[in-house]
């Protein structure tokens, strides 16, 4: 899929900075997450001035974090893609029946909608193994390396097949794909073909399903079938199950597993069917309104137009999956004119589409994301776990209260905690608790608080595990607020008293676990955070 640096000449319209953010965020996503200052200058071909005044723009966002020279997405700009994926809705009704068919069938199982001449994640149930699915939510593929890719085109225009047609000559190696393993983007010997991929587009209509046997990868196979829009009868997403030839050949899966994949299909189907419409909650208001603040604080080193202009994405999402003009101007509180030109750019960028009629200008039409947004820094955060969450905030909270601290978790017996992220303190005399230590719980602040389980906003043990040991912890809520974790703090009696601990050491807590928090809450929302 063509990236903004690829694209047509823009229109005049179009606004500049938020063009080159998004390139930014782009190079970004495709490095799993992680670039240089000056490797990010080589990657966008942006001067270095400009893209110091972008990353700290996304950095004041919460988009991304500078570690030394090095920009970093953070769990924030899932905000993003959780806006389309609200929107869409498909994963809220559809992700539960496709995690109980991966746990019957103890295989991985993906849900893919179409995104022009491919196909992009947007639930995956994986298992864990050593040969197990490495794609993520947000990954793009292209259609004829994939079983999803043939159902979808069944319902291409002659326009979509000649631009699929023009995109394999200008792109055979699929370069433009970056979730294509780099030792496979030759295609299979067999399959280059466009001949080959509308033989298996024909012969996906009439049965109604489709096998991808090792088209993206040596050993990986797949089944798919489609999930209608019963309002509609077109295809909404595809369900695939996917395995390795060391357990499943394609033959395999069609004969053994298909009829089962048929079956949930039909209950996604009928919860579809009966599922109520969206509620929009209370109104969107005022979104970008704290960017003037920002502006005035940071000067020339932050780019208003493209805080405001990222901001107009998340006007979108559950019950707000059409918005036009005047609703994405009133609920991010932009001017008109500033909101046009925001969605015009995001309209020549493949990132909204417009219905309204030939000719309609954007006053008069309705947009609506597509799935390319979730390639807004979305794939290499959505496998994060509690612990990568957790670390750089433990890292400023050590800077600032020079105590070592930590992140601990129940373990199964329920009588012990696990230590799974841990950031020391520079002191001779130190608590020595390495991320994978377990200790009782009753005998710790951490495990005292997790045993509870209860509203207690904080626990104190004093010399309790070992003499000269204090430690103060807080608790770390999921979004339901169960607590599922806990922070803490560790010092030296000979450093610290109890009171000191809570009036100087409490108060970093609570804030560091509040910004773990709402990291927490912003990727879980649509994938799974493991504690571990």
């Amino acid at each position: 899929m063509p990236l903004p640096d690829s694209t047509p000449t823009p229109p005049a319209e179009a606004v500049a900075p938020l063009m080159r953010g998004v390139a930014v965020l782009h190079r970004l996503t495709e490095a799993s997450g992680v670039l240089s200052l000056s490797a990010l200058e080589r990657a966008t071909g942006l001067a270095r001035s400009t893209v110091d005044r972008i990353v700290a723009t996304l950095a004041r966002m919460g988009y991304v974090r500078l570690d030394g020279r090095d920009a970093t997405l953070t769990p924030r700009v899932m905000e993003l893609g959780n806006a389309y994926l609200a929107a869409l809705r498909l994963p809220a009704l559809l992700s539960g029946r496709a995690d109980a068919l991966a746990d019957e069938l103890d295989e991985s199982v993906s849900l893919a909608v179409a995104d022009g001449d491919g196909i992009r994640f947007v639930h995956q149930a994986t298992r864990r193994r050593a040969m197990s699915l490495s794609f993520r939510i947000g990954d793009l593929l292209p259609a004829e390396r994939t079983a999803p890719g043939p159902l979808f085109a069944t319902e291409w225009t002659p326009e979509e097949w000649a631009a699929w047609r023009t995109r394999r000559q200008q792109d055979p190696h699929n370069r433009d794909f970056p979730a294509v393993p780099p030792v496979v983007r030759q295609p299979p010997a067999g399959t280059a073909t466009s001949d080959d991929f509308e033989r298996r587009t024909t012969g996906a209509a009439s049965p109604d399903y489709a096998l991808d046997d090792q088209l993206i990868e040596p050993g990986l196979v797949a089944v798919s079938v489609p999930v209608r829009d019963p309002r509609t009868g077109r295809i909404a997403c595809v369900a695939s199950v996917v395995s390795h030839t060391s357990r499943h050949t394609a033959a395999d899966l069609r004969d053994t597993l298909l009829p089962r994949l048929r079956t949930a299909v039909a209950t996604m189907e009928e919860d579809l069917r009966q599922a109520p419409p969206p509620e929009s909650g209370p109104s969107r208001t005022g979104l970008a309104v704290w960017t003037g603040a920002s502006k005035q604080e940071l000067g020339r080193e932050f780019v208003e137009s493209l805080a405001r202009g990222l901001t107009v994405l998340t006007a979108f999402g559950e019950g707000r999956a059409e918005l036009t003009l005047t609703e994405v101007a009133k609920a991010t509180g932009l001017a008109r004119a500033t909101a046009r030109r925001a969605l015009i750019t995001y309209e020549h960028l493949g990132l909204v589409t417009a219905a309204g009629g030939a000719g309609a200008g954007p006053a008069h039409r309705a947009f609506a994301l597509t799935p390319r947004v979730l390639s807004l820094g979305f794939p290499p955060l959505s496998r994060t776990s509690l612990p990568r969450i957790a670390v750089p905030h433990l890292r400023t909270l050590t800077d600032a209260v020079q105590e070592t601290t930590a992140l601990a978790v129940l373990t199964e017996s329920g009588d012990e905690i696990q230590y799974t992220a841990r950031v020391p303190a520079s002191h001779v005399m130190s608590v020595d608790v390495r991320p994978g230590s377990r200790l009782p719980a009753d005998r710790t602040a951490a495990g005292r608080l997790l045993l509870e389980g209860t509203p207690a906003t904080y626990t104190l043990t004093d010399e309790e595990l070992e003499q000269g040991v204090r430690a103060i912890a807080v608790p770390i809520r999921d979004r339901t607020g169960r607590v599922i974790a806990a922070l803490n703090a560790a010092t030296h009696v000979a450093r610290r008293t109890t009171e000191e601990c809570v009036r100087d050491i409490l108060p970093a807590l609570r804030s560091t676990a509040s910004h773990i928090e709402a990291d927490l809450h912003t990727a879980s929302r649509f994938t799974r955070v493991p504690l571990t």
